[in-house]
């Protein structure tokens, strides 16, 4: 039996991509618990959360938040700390960076669901913040900083008593940085709302739905279409659009944030989604299978466990423009069953995480009260 008493924490909510996804479904679950967040922008989320009780850190009132909320990064860990937690026996963290650093009442358990540990900390770093992408007092002030973001982000790690993770991929990563062991709940996919079209359109190219952030590599992505010509679409949005833009010829179209109904036509009309960098799990190549469209991906991280090679898409090996280009090259000599591809997208729908997800939180709460 669960506790009445429980709080969920999730990062920031200014957007809907795969952790509020995740987020909306734990929401669901337990339709009584507030959510905590650093800072949100209203309207942004589902009505699932948009109608429950939200509060907000301190960040919420400083300036330009909406749109500059990244410069405020040096004040996330104390913002997560400073939530009064003390009245919930149960809280349950959704953080891909400050949200597990939460200070919950000592007899409480926590437990944490992780998308990712700080990528721009961790693994990710010198896709922000490597040679060529700072300038002169950027490369003084923030090597210092991560630094003291990776001690904290280590530290706090300790204070949640059981970790979840999206992937075998995060899980890794949760061992490596924290020293911790995680259990894996693969996140959910609307395999109800992304279902299979009739066909292509005529003008049918290849897909990348993305944020545009520097670990998703889109540069890499631009940079072999722009050798072939080959027509690509991207939808997303992100601080990385402008650069991008220059970088693009005119047979990569950008696109923006779509409407649902528009991203799925977006899925069934394109010839592959492309994922080009690598991902902590990947749910827009679960998004894309569920439309019965295949997917080409980097050969590493979470994309291993969503893609199936030669049957529901296929792997480049290296980070670079000529492997993803020469990938390109094979797919057009191959085909797939749109049932096949479908079927592989299934195993990660809103029911079956639903259902791992609360046989998870319900297990660790029985092992929690039992050793007391």
């Amino acid at each position: 039996m669960l506790p009445r008493k429980i709080a969920l924490i999730h990062d920031w909510l200014t957007g809907q991509r795969g952790g509020e996804k995740v987020l909306e479904i734990i929401a669901e679950i337990f339709p009584l618990a507030p959510i905590y967040t650093l800072f949100r922008v209203k309207g942004s989320q589902a009505p699932e959360i948009e109608g429950r009780e939200i509060y907000t850190s301190f960040l919420q009132k400083m300036p330009f938040i909406r749109t500059r909320y990244r410069s405020y990064l040096p004040l996330y860990p104390m913002a997560a700390e400073l939530f009064d937690l003390q009245d919930y026996d149960l809280v349950i963290s959704s953080s891909h960076c400050a949200a597990k650093g939460v200070i919950p009442r000592p007899d409480a358990l926590h437990i944490s669901y992780i998308h990712s540990p700080i990528r721009y900390a961790w693994n990710q770093y010198w896709a922000y913040f490597g040679a060529g992408k700072l300038s002169l007092f950027s490369r003084l002030a923030i090597p210092p900083f991560m630094h003291y973001l990776r001690m904290w982000d280590e530290s706090s790690s300790h204070r949640v008593d059981a970790f979840l993770a999206n992937s075998k991929n995060t899980a890794q990563r949760i061992a490596k940085y924290y020293r911790r062991p995680a259990d894996i709940v693969y996140p959910p996919a609307d395999t109800e709302f992304f279902t299979p079209g009739e066909g292509k359109s005529g003008r049918a190219g290849f897909l990348i739905v993305s944020a545009l952030v520097p670990y998703k590599r889109i540069d890499l992505a631009i940079a072999a279409f722009n050798r072939n010509d080959r027509d690509l679409l991207i939808v997303g949005q992100g601080p990385d659009y402008k650069s991008l833009k220059k970088l693009a010829k005119p047979n990569v179209r950008f696109a923006g944030a779509l409407p649902a109904e528009d991203l799925r036509r977006a899925y069934r009309e394109a010839l592959a989604l492309i994922l080009p960098g690598e991902e902590d799990f990947g749910i827009t190549a679960v998004e894309a299978q569920a439309c019965g469209t295949p997917v080409i991906a980097f050969g590493r991280g979470g994309a291993l466990e969503t893609v199936i090679s030669g049957k529901t898409g296929l792997f480049f090996p290296e980070l670079k423009a000529g492997s993803l280009a020469d990938a390109l090259d094979k797919f057009s000599t191959l085909k797939f069953n749109k049932k096949t591809v479908r079927a592989n997208a299934l195993r990660f729908s809103r029911e079956v995480f639903k259902r791992a997800i609360t046989s998870a939180i319900t297990k660790k709460w029985s092992e929690f009260k039992a050793s007391r």
